[in-house]
């Protein structure tokens, strides 16, 4: 009875598994959309070691309409310093994004004004509800024999 038992509770735990849900982080937000305001943490150098040494790193701020059918517009997309102060405005290169389609923006490595803590704030429309679009900034850099990557998602946020 001892090993029937113990069976039955694997099965159980077993089915019971496909029921728990999963975070899908490509999925965090399913809502359709008109348009929004995108915070997309960038850092134009990190700190290494233990004298905390400035890693220079260029930054890609990469836009991608995930939307199926409909284009997108973007309407702002500004580069912020740690200290808030807007450091470059790309809105004479502002583009309508088609479909499937991906743009970027490059902040050089050798321009080291952001900081630890820059950021880009992306506004985007539409005229339809569509699939918001993935906007995340890549991180990359090398000094020496070393070399560091690494990417930040963009966030929505509430904007007046």
């Amino acid at each position: 009875m001892i090993a029937y038992s113990k069976i039955t509770t694997i099965i159980l735990a077993i089915a019971c598994v496909g029921f728990i849900p999963t975070t899908l982080d490509a999925q965090e937000n399913l809502a359709l959309s008109k348009g929004q305001t995108v915070y997309v943490p960038a850092y134009s150098h990190i700190y290494t070691g233990a004298k905390k040494r400035p890693f220079a790193l260029a930054i890609t701020l990469s836009i991608r309409n995930i939307d199926l059918d409909a284009n997108i517009t973007l309407t702002e997309v500004n580069y912020y310093g740690s200290k808030g102060r807007r450091i470059k405005s790309f809105v004479d290169d502002v583009p309508t994004i088609k479909p499937q389609e991906s743009i970027r923006f490059v902040i050089a490595e050798d321009k080291k004004g952001g900081g630890s803590g820059a950021n880009f704030i992306v506004k985007w429309k539409s005229a339809i509800e569509v699939n918001p679009p993935i906007i995340e900034s890549i991180m990359i850099g090398a000094q020496s024999s070393q070399g560091i990557s690494f990417t930040s998602r963009g966030r929505a946020i509430i904007s007046n």
